[in-house]
């Protein structure tokens, strides 16, 4: 009996704090002027409705219908466990990108911060931005242009290597290979085909599991991200540990790749980044710098076999870069310069299929956002599709129209595939040359047309062709 009491008697009075908690927290809420919206379920929200929402690649239709419903461009809903707040349009991209660390902070789901623990994705504040500086040492223009012939090379080995002599292929598991190896060679100074080819099933495992219920029991695919995340990390730290002896050593150069630029470089009170935050961000870059790109040079190539007209224009472009150039010479700075159409019509592929879907903030105070009351604590969520899609930005926005990009472009805040504010994308120069060195190399050497001309797309959790993107191929005459 005593025992009894000492098990039920803490249970019930837990219970009770909690209640108590649950009732105190809905009054307040009461109070408040909230978005207009429903919570849904206790703890589920409306989180199974969004990831629906994403696997048949329309998360636009779940944000329209409750924007139409609520007459609103922020509304409340619940995912993952949280209330979340959303923001539509160029206006709630405007304010969560300019209020980092005044109102708002980043946040991500609990399977992306388990999953890339102390990489540059969970921090926040002074410490966010020395690591972010550290990074972009490497990531900016000045210093990736020295990388651009060797990117060259390695588009142009990756085509003659899966693409040169095949009647038919499926463009978005052979476009990883090429992302992921310029990823390796540029990272890790891996260039070894087998090793990178091992290496890129590893990640298969781990992208799928990155967003969801962070559930970590055998059978899940959160269980099987870790695990293979776990694998990564331990492949890294070979690479890292046989590196720091190069160094020594005089083998290595201090300049040949990201790993060598993060040993080496300290924030300005002199601290270097510890291992771990070393493991962690390189995971966090090979999965970003491999797996967005890819994404976009897939649904490049399915807009290029879509649009004819499109393509010409893009072939004559790069023919014309070609035709200043000797045989044989690889790409140079001043060649990127001159991809301006080409580069157009990527971001109009990225309005119209953005690769990532949106990402999060929390709100660090209370705050109002358009008479509303958003409560400390509280989820934020700003989503590509919400501003890609606007009629009253973009006018006819389900045509295809790279002129949108020429001059000024679109409204400030409507075009928002790497993000904006200090938690940009900080590999965008990084896959603005991959993109547009494969594009070359690609357009210049094959016409194609789809197998499957309607193809659908699921955000999993990047976008992507459902099949694969099957494509006839023929070699261009040009």
């Amino acid at each position: 009996m005593e025992v009894t009491k000492l098990v039920v008697l803490p249970a019930v009075l837990a219970f009770f704090v909690l209640c108590l908690h649950f009732m105190t927290r809905m009054a307040r809420l009461r109070n408040l002027n909230l978005p207009p919206g429903r919570l849904g379920w206790p703890v589920v929200g409306e989180t199974l409705e969004f990831m629906h929402a994403m696997v048949e690649g329309n998360v636009l239709r779940f944000l329209q219908e409750r924007v139409e419903k609520y007459d609103s461009r922020v509304f409340k809903t619940s995912m993952f466990g949280n209330p979340v707040a959303v923001f539509c349009g160029p206006a709630g991209n405007k304010f969560l990108f300019s209020n980092e660390n005044k109102n708002v902070q980043v946040w991500w789901p609990s399977s992306v911060r388990k999953l890339l623990r102390l990489s540059l994705v969970t921090k926040v504040g002074d410490e966010a931005k020395m690591v972010r500086k550290l990074l972009m040492n490497f990531l900016n223009a000045e210093t990736l242009k020295n990388y651009l012939p060797k990117m060259d090379r390695i588009a142009q080995h990756h085509i003659d290597t899966y693409w040169k002599g095949k009647e038919q292929v499926f463009v978005h598991p052979i476009v990883k290979l090429y992302t992921f190896e310029l990823a390796c060679c540029l990272f890790l100074s891996i260039e070894d085909s087998a090793q990178i080819s091992k290496f890129s099933l590893k990640f298969d495992a781990f992208l799928k599991g990155i967003v969801g219920f962070s559930l970590n029991i055998p059978g899940t695919r959160f269980y099987r991200a870790m695990k293979a995340a776990d694998e990564i990390r331990k492949e890294i730290k070979m690479i890292l540990e046989k590196r720091k002896v190069d160094l020594e050593e005089k083998r290595a150069s201090p300049t040949q790749d990201l790993l060598s630029h993060m040993l080496l470089t300290s924030d300005p009170s002199g601290k270097f980044m510890t291992e771990m935050e070393i493991l962690d961000n390189i995971l966090l870059l090979l999965f970003a710098g491999h797996d967005t790109s890819r994404s976009v040079l897939s649904l490049v190539m399915k807009y290029l076999g879509q649009l004819p007209q499109v393509y010409e224009h893009v072939l004559k472009e790069q023919l014309e870069i070609i035709r200043g150039k000797e045989v044989g010479q690889l790409l140079q700075w001043e060649d990127i310069q001159k991809m301006k159409y080409s580069w157009n019509v990527v971001c109009e592929v990225m309005r119209l299929s953005p690769p990532v879907s949106g990402a999060y903030r929390e709100a660090i105070k209370d705050f109002t956002y358009a008479d509303y009351n958003i409560p400390k604590g509280w989820k934020l969520h700003w989503n590509t599709n919400s501003s890609h899609k606007d009629p009253t930005i973009f006018s006819d926005p389900e045509t295809f129209d790279a002129s949108r990009f020429e001059g000024a472009g679109p409204t400030p805040f409507a075009h928002v595939p790497f993000g904006g504010g200090p938690r940009m994308c900080l590999g965008q120069e990084f896959a603005r040359l991959e993109i547009l060195v494969f594009m070359h190399n690609i357009v210049k050497r094959f016409k194609w047309e789809l197998v499957i001309p309607d193809e659908k797309l699921k955000y999993d959790p990047m976008l992507e062709p459902v099949k694969g993107l099957e494509i006839r191929l023929h070699p261009s005459s040009s």
